[in-house]
């Protein structure tokens, strides 16, 4: 523990130049005296630091010093990549490593360079997680998992209670929820991570599909997810400020059909996921759709229509 906290202070040395004792204790989050003694060993280890006394004084390292500690190893290399996800990280259990990997490349950085990561941090921030999910501790089972994703682990698993030995390809976050893509026997199939119950990390690696590409194959799945759920079919006559309004309200996944099948007289066939759903899309329209099928939805509305005329006489 000591040594890295050593490593760590060269290194915040090295890439911001100098800093005092209070700033060094509130970044490694221990006390100013022992930063202080951290700076007696590395002294005595043979590195150059010094303290300028005074006003505006501090920790420094003498000039053209550079250590060779700043070298990523592979896990702080891979986890440096999702240093803008730093929620996604902390859940994992990966934010000291990528804490590491980042002082190293500050540390590598020219002088003239080093305040880029913070310009770059003032000016752009990932915020993955949905709304309203804040404070929602991560599923137990996220951590094994991600260790097992790193490291080509199969699992023993329990999902849905029932055991399973998976082949854990990768990790993803969509909108605060965490889901697993993995192999089971010759199957690629995603889990949601809430769902596992006792996890185990088997010692075997398995070796990878050649080629597979987790981003695509979640996008492809995902757009296969969508039209599945596009299980019924509303017809409706729009205006020409509802053909407008037709790509803010139909689902994305139905939305490329339904231009398709635009008529002249506004006509069009809009797949949705049930008739209560599509009744919530119609009120959207307001008075530029006229259902014209199912005869059920066009009951529904023309009853919300005449209890809103109702409402406003």
């Amino acid at each position: 523990m000591r040594a890295s906290r050593l490593m760590s202070l060269v290194l915040l040395l090295q890439g911001r130049g100098g800093m005092t004792a209070a700033e060094l204790a509130e970044e490694l989050e221990v006390s100013e005296r022992t930063v202080h003694r951290d700076m007696l060993a590395l002294s005595a280890a043979g590195v150059p630091v010094y303290a300028d006394r005074g006003r505006g004084g501090g920790y420094r390292l003498l000039d053209g010093f550079r250590t060779r500690l700043n070298g990523l190893d592979r896990a702080e290399a891979e986890a440096l990549f999702l240093s803008g996800v730093p929620g996604a990280l902390r859940e994992m259990g990966l934010q000291e490593v990528a804490a590491t990997a980042r002082l190293k490349a500050a540390a590598g950085l020219s002088p003239a360079l080093r305040d880029a990561p913070e310009t770059a941090a003032q000016r752009f921030h990932l915020d993955a997680p949905g709304w309203f999910v804040g404070g929602t501790p991560p599923p137990a089972a996220l951590a094994p998992l991600a260790r097992a994703v790193w490291s080509d682990r199969r699992v023993a698993a329990v999902y849905k209670d029932k055991p399973r030995v998976l082949e854990p390809y990768g990790l993803v976050l969509k909108a605060g929820a965490w889901y697993l893509v993995a192999r089971l026997k010759t199957r690629t199939l995603i889990f949601r991570v809430p769902r596992f119950g006792e996890i185990t990390v088997l010692d075997d690696t398995f070796d990878r599909e050649p080629g597979f590409d987790l981003a695509a194959f979640w996008a492809e799945q995902s757009a296969e997810f969508q039209r599945s759920l596009l299980r019924e079919v509303i017809t409706l006559r729009l205006t020409e400020r509802g053909v407008r309004m037709l790509r803010h309200i139909a689902e994305p996944a139905a939305l490329a059909d339904a231009l398709d099948s635009l008529q002249p007289d506004g006509t069009v066939r809009l797949g949705v996921e049930s008739v209560p759903v599509a009744f919530s899309q119609v009120l959207r329209f307001g008075p530029e759709a006229e259902v014209l099928g199912p005869p059920e939805l066009r009951a529904m509305t023309a009853e919300a229509a005449a209890r809103m005329a109702r409402l406003y006489d």
